[in-house]
């Protein structure tokens, strides 16, 4: 049974460099990506990076196109393959359990925040398998109202075909600031202006 003290574990900043470093070459090797806003992403302080959610290299693509560490959250069960849920676990990922509420991890999601990290989650919550904006989920918003920090939109393009060989663009959008005094409903609002940003831009 995996613990949450198991996941007490500090990432290894040279395993997190090297694997963004790959990445990078990768994405821009052989999808010629392009990446933009850079500057909207803040220079320190904590912020929930949001992009929107097409395939299962949204998280590495995001995370290599920024200079600043990003941590995020991945389903338990990746955590419990041999060798792989060990190399995770020392790259900022941390686990979450998919369908209940996993209080352990938001504890995570807003100790990060709070020491100024940085910290990724999609505004719809899932996967998009057609590649067109799902619907926003609370999410995202509420740990934005709640922790006090910004939500960065991010546009991701292509990344759905990726066995077509097609160009990726990945776009950082101006920062989205939680209302000071927020009621419940302000949760989903917030995470459909990220989604909003990122239809429009």
């Amino acid at each position: 049974m995996l613990l949450e003290k198991d996941f007490e574990i500090e990432s290894s900043p040279f395993l997190f460099r090297f694997g963004r470093f790959l990445f990078r070459v990768m994405f821009k090797v052989l999808f010629r990506c392009q990446i933009e806003g850079e500057q909207n992403i803040p220079k320190a302080g904590g912020a929930i990076i949001a992009p929107n959610h097409t395939s299962w290299f949204d998280p590495p693509l995001t995370g290599s196109a920024m200079r600043r560490p990003l941590n995020f959250m991945a389903k338990q069960e990746l955590f419990e393959i041999p060798i792989f849920g060990s190399i995770i676990k020392k790259t900022n990922a941390f686990p979450v359990k998919r369908g209940s509420q996993d209080f352990s991890a938001m504890r995570r999601a807003f100790s990060l925040l709070s020491d100024g990290r940085l910290l990724l989650m999609f505004p719809e919550g899932t996967r998009s398998k057609d590649g067109i904006l799902g619907k926003a989920r609370a999410g995202a918003g509420m740990v934005s109202c709640n922790a006090g920090v910004p939500l960065i939109p991010v546009k991701i393009e292509n990344t759905n075909k990726m066995t077509k060989f097609k160009k990726i663009k990945i776009k950082f959008l101006p920062p989205i600031h939680p209302p000071k005094n927020f009621v419940k409903a302000d949760y989903l609002k917030l995470s459909q202006s990220a989604l909003d940003a990122i239809s429009k831009s």
